[in-house]
C-alpha cells in the first residue's frame, strides 16, 4: 500500500472511530429515526438559523428517512469541522474536511457554501463564514500553489514531497480551483449579506496573487516556478515532465497541474477549471472596482477572464463521434483532448453549478448527455442506478457528490427525484454521504467522515424545499 492511501485508510479508521463515538440522542419529536448528530454540547459550532430549517423541513416532511438524512447531514460541517475563533479582532475559522485534519480551500468553501443563504438571519452564522474567508485569504498570501494547510505551522504527511513545502502546508498541489473557491465564496457572501468586512488590504493583496499566479501558469514565459514530485508507487499522485507536467501550447489557457480530486492532471489544461477561473475573475474585477475602486486590478482580472474565455471558445470544443460537439476534460493545445469527467467539483457536469455556464446552453447539454452515458469512461451503473465517478476512487465507485450534482444542474423534475432516491438508497444505513460507494453494494464505501458530500447533500434538500417542496414528499 502506497504511503498516500495508507494515510487515507488511516484517516478513515480514525473518522469511522471518531463517529462510532459519538453517542446518538433522540429527537425531540420522539421520531424512530433517532439522530446521528453529536449531543449538543459536543457540536463545534450552533447556529440558529441552522436549527430552524432543519425544524422546519422535518415538520414539512414528517417522520421519514429523508427528514432523517437531512438533519445529519445539513449540519454535519457546523458540528464536526469548524474551529472558530477571533484572530487581531477578526473573525477566524479553520475547517477540517472531516477525517483529514487539515483545511482545503476548495472544501472549506463547498463545506460552508450552503450556510449562506441563512447568514443574514444568523449573525453568529456570518461571523463563521467571514472567519473562513479570512483565513482562506491568509493561505493564499502563505503560498498562492497549495491546495491544504495545517492549522499554523505544524507537521505534515507529504514535507518530502519534491516541491517549496512549508510548515504552515498540508499539502502543496496546485490547482485552479483552489484559488476560485475562496473568490466564490468571498463573492456569494457579500452579495447575501452586504457585509463587506472581508474586504480588506489582505484581500485585493491575495486577489493580486491569484491573477499573477494564473498568467505565470499561462505559461506563455516558460512553465513558472512551481513544480511538483512524490517518490510514490500511485501514478497520479506525481507528475510527469520533471514536475511541470506533460507539454502544453501558450494558447490562453491556464494549466492547471492537478485536478480538484488532488490527482495529477494528463493534459494540464483542464477545461472545467478554466470555466471556473473566467467566472472568478470577472467577480474579482466586480468586488475591485466597486469595493476598493481599483480599476487597475478589475481591468487587469477582466482582460485575463476575457483571453481565457476566447481560448476555450477555440480550443476547449472538441467533436465527439456519438455527442458531436462538447467540452472535453482536458486538453494541451496540441489536439489532444481526455473525454471524460470526475466526479469532484468542479466537473463538466458542475459547472452551471459554479454559474460557469448556462445549463440551457447547447454545448453544455451535449456534454451532460456524454457525462451521464457509458461514452464516459468513470460513469459507473448498478444495482442501485448510475453516476460519476473518479479515478481517485477506482472503478466502480460511484459518489454521491456527483448524484447531488446532476440535481443541482437538473432541468427535469425527473433528474432531481431519481439522484434524491438513489442518495437515499445508498447511505448503507449510516445518515451520511460517503466519499464513494461500489456500485453494487453501497456498504462498501470510502470515507465515512466527509463533510462536503453531507453539505451539499444538504444544500439539495434545501434548494428542492425552497423551490419545488412538493418533490421532496415523492422520495
Amino acid at each position: 500500500m502506497t504511503t498516500r492511501r495508507r494515510f487515507i485508510r488511516d484517516s478513515a479508521i480514525a473518522g469511522a472511530a471518531l463517529g462510532a463515538g459519538l453517542p446518538v440522542f433522540a429527537s425531540s419529536k420522539g421520531s424512530k429515526w433517532v439522530s446521528n448528530r453529536p449531543p449538543v454540547k459536543q457540536r463545534l459550532f450552533k447556529s440558529k438559523a441552522v436549527e430552524n430549517i432543519i425544524g422546519e423541513i422535518s415538520d414539512f416532511l414528517g417522520n421519514n428517512e429523508l427528514a432523517w438524512l437531512f438533519e445529519n447531514c445539513f449540519p454535519n460541517t457546523l458540528d464536526t469541522t469548524v474551529f472558530y475563533s477571533e484572530k487581531e479582532k477578526r473573525p477566524d475559522t479553520f475547517v477540517i474536511t472531516g477525517d483529514i485534519h487539515a483545511m482545503w480551500l476548495r472544501d472549506s468553501t463547498a463545506q460552508v457554501w450552503p450556510y449562506i443563504s441563512l447568514a443574514s438571519a444568523d449573525r453568529d452564522l456570518q461571523s463563521l463564514i467571514a472567519g473562513v474567508i479570512n483565513r482562506q485569504i491568509k493561505c493564499i498570501l502563505t503560498d498562492p500553489y497549495a491546495n491544504a494547510f495545517n492549522d499554523g505551522p505544524g507537521e505534515s504527511p507529504w514535507i518530502n514531497d519534491i516541491t517549496d513545502m512549508k510548515p504552515e502546508l498540508h499539502e502543496r498541489k496546485y490547482e485552479i480551483d483552489s484559488l476560485c473557491y475562496p473568490v466564490r465564496l468571498s463573492y456569494g457572501y457579500w452579495k447575501r449579506t452586504n457585509d463587506r468586512s472581508v474586504f480588506d488590504a489582505s484581500w485585493k493583496e491575495a486577489m493580486k496573487s491569484v491573477v499573477t499566479t494564473f498568467r505565470v501558469q499561462q505559461r506563455k514565459d516558460g512553465p513558472g516556478p512551481y513544480k511538483f514530485q512524490r517518490v510514490t508507487g500511485w501514478q497520479t499522485d506525481t507528475v510527469a515532465g520533471g514536475g511541470y507536467g506533460n507539454p502544453v501550447v501558450p494558447v490562453g489557457l491556464i494549466v492547471s497541474i492537478f485536478r480538484p480530486s488532488d490527482d495529477a492532471t494528463i493534459w494540464s489544461f483542464l477545461i472545467p477549471s478554466n470555466y471556473f477561473a473566467v467566472r472568478s475573475l470577472r467577480q474579482i474585477s466586480e468586488i475591485a472596482e466597486v469595493v476598493y475602486n481599483d480599476k487597475t486590478l478589475s481591468a487587469d482580472a477582466t482582460l485575463l477572464a476575457d483571453e481565457v474565455e476566447k481560448a476555450l471558445k477555440e480550443y476547449g470544443v472538441a467533436k465527439h463521434p456519438l455527442f458531436g460537439d462538447i467540452i472535453p476534460y482536458e486538453t494541451d493545445g496540441y489536439s489532444n483532448f481526455n473525454f471524460m469527467d470526475d466526479a469532484n467539483v468542479p466537473s463538466l457536469l458542475a459547472m452551471p453549478y459554479l454559474e460557469a455556464i448556462e445549463k440551457s446552453d447547447p454545448l453544455y447539454q451535449n456534454t451532460r448527455k456524454f457525462v451521464l452515458s457509458s461514452s464516459n469512461p468513470y460513469y459507473f451503473k448498478g444495482i442501485y442506478g448510475g453516476g460519476v465517478g473518479s479515478p481517485h476512487t477506482g472503478l466502480n465507485r460511484i459518489w454521491p457528490i456527483s448524484l447531488t450534482v446532476q440535481a443541482l444542474t437538473a432541468t427535469t423534475d425527473y433528474d432531481i427525484i431519481s439522484s434524491l432516491r438513489m442518495l437515499k438508497a445508498t447511505h448503507a444505513g449510516t445518515g451520511f454521504m460517503h466519499e464513494s460507494f461500489l456500485k453494487d453494494d453501497p456498504g462498501q464505501f470510502t470515507r465515512k467522515w466527509f463533510a462536503w458530500a453531507n453539505t451539499i447533500f444538504g444544500e439539495l434538500v434545501l434548494k428542492t424545499y425552497q423551490t419545488n417542496p412538493e418533490l421532496l414528499k415523492e422520495i
